[in-house]
């Protein structure tokens, strides 16, 4: 089911401190921020020869970042997206096997203009686990 790793991301309390760490300290490639209204997070990619690495920031009081920046003031990992070939069969397929979708269970669109699912992090080791489509 599980595909290449897409990225793995990083909460971080300031996205241009961060930014700023990965573009200028450690001479990545980094984007420009991208705000996700939908998913409560403003974001940036750091590109990488094989992986990504998102920081993400809270955007708006409701944003679930925000929650997990209060228990991690100085930000940490968030989460990690697997690469799925077909989001709706994998959806199925977990739930099938007891797995809980957050949300709906209906994909949203992610910040690569894909669909994309959460995984509960209770049934993944204390991971939570964001699935793409690709």
């Amino acid at each position: 089911m599980l595909g290449r790793v897409n990225h793995i991301a990083i909460a971080v309390p300031d996205l241009a401190r961060a930014t700023a760490s990965y573009r200028d300290t450690l001479g990545a490639k980094v984007s420009q921020a991208q705000a996700l209204p939908e998913h409560g997070v403003t974001v940036v990619f750091v590109e990488l020869p094989n992986t990504k690495v998102e920081l993400l920031e809270p955007l708006g009081a409701g944003s679930p970042i925000a929650a997990f920046l209060a228990r991690n003031p100085d930000g940490g990992m968030h989460h990690i997206c697997y690469e799925v070939d077909d989001i709706l069969v994998a959806r199925d397929q977990l739930i099938e096997a007891g797995a809980r979708v957050l949300g709906s269970g209906d994909p949203k669109v992610g910040a690569h203009g894909k669909p994309v699912l959460f995984l509960h992090p209770k049934d993944f080791h204390g991971t939570l686990i964001e699935l793409e489509q690709v």
